[in-house]
């Protein structure tokens, strides 16, 4: 297995997203299970883990899913790669300062991961009264105190990473990217890879869509389960990208690979510097995600699945510059 970077920071070349064992995909697991899904991942060679402050079972109450990653990573914590993440509110930075409130949030997450330094610390998502280049200024500060590796930002455009960038670098950007999601091909990826700036697509079996096994027949019907807004899982959507399902069959069926697999190899094929953290409650799922690194496309293979993508049309696309408003709750925290 080979190694990637998000920046100077070596992990697998795919990661684990934790946020389904505290909110999102209906019940979460028993707190057990989940801990015993992450040390599974973890021996099976995935050395990336992703988590934030917000990821728990009630909006608001924070920490939920660090304190699952940060017991079942605590006996082999130095080997491994933990990323979190924090929302920075108006009136508790105006009323406290920038740096303060970062480093408040920083501490309670350190206490919940049971460790001393967080290796990429994300802005969950960019809040318009805050310039994104003082929040750098402040991670540049954490950086040099040796209390983060590195930082980065999540949902955002090409623009607002070089502004963030030239002040203090980033290791990593985390936004929504996959067969469904590509929008970030465009300029963010590009921008990326010319500045050794990681690229973590979150989602990138598309909410399972990808995977064949979501289906319209699915039940998003929890009061926390974020699949309901999302737009490729609406059923006129689902039945509109079933060639795209179609053409990842006849890939997994050569390749002996499953759908899911194939979708993620297709992105470490077309960029070496992306990272995708899959998320599943399913250890089982966990597991067949992370063995998509050992499913390899050729040239040729390749070559003519982008083709064969380039001549079907997408229907529902979310995008990774979000809306405002109350119907975008649920995807704030995510």
């Amino acid at each position: 297995m080979d190694v990637r970077k998000l920046g100077n920071i070596e992990v697998s070349p795919i990661g684990m997203g934790c946020m389904g064992l505290s909110h999102g995909y209906g019940e979460i697991p028993d707190r057990a299970y989940s801990i015993e899904a992450i040390r599974k991942a973890y021996a099976f060679g995935c050395t990336f883990f992703d988590t934030a402050e917000a990821y728990g079972p009630r909006p608001g109450v924070l920490g939920h899913n660090e304190r699952i990653v940060g017991e079942a990573v605590h006996d082999f914590r130095r080997a491994v790669v933990l990323a979190t993440k924090l929302h920075l509110d108006t009136n508790e930075v105006s009323a406290k300062g920038l740096e303060v409130v970062v480093r408040v949030h920083l501490t309670a997450s350190l206490d919940r991961l049971r460790t001393d330094y967080v290796d990429v610390y994300y802005l969950h998502r960019i809040n318009p009264d805050i310039p994104v280049e003082d929040v750098a200024g402040v991670m540049g500060i954490l950086v040099q105190d040796g209390l983060i590796r590195g930082w980065g930002l999540s949902q955002v455009d090409a623009d607002t990473i070089r502004r963030a960038h030239e002040v203090t670098p980033l290791s990593a950007v985390q936004n929504i990217y996959s067969m469904l999601e590509r929008g970030v091909e465009e300029e963010v990826i590009p921008y990326c890879l010319a500045h050794d700036i990681g690229v973590v697509p979150f989602s990138p079996i598309a909410s399972g869509f990808l995977s064949g096994k979501v289906t319209a027949g699915s039940d998003f019907s929890h009061s926390d389960d974020v699949r309901k807004y999302v737009p490729q899982l609406r059923t006129e959507n689902m039945e509109a990208n079933q060639p795209i399902l179609d053409l990842l069959e006849s890939y997994a069926e050569r390749k002996n690979a499953t759908k899911a697999q194939i979708s993620l190899s297709w992105m470490l094929h077309k960029y070496p510097n992306v990272v995708p953290i899959p998320g599943s409650k399913n250890q089982e799922r966990i597991l067949e995600n992370l063995g998509a690194w050992n499913v390899h496309l050729t040239d040729g293979e390749f070559a003519a699945l982008e083709a064969g993508l380039a001549r079907i049309p997408v229907h529902g696309h979310r995008g990774f510059v979000e809306r405002q408003g109350s119907s975008m709750a649920n995807w704030n925290r995510r």
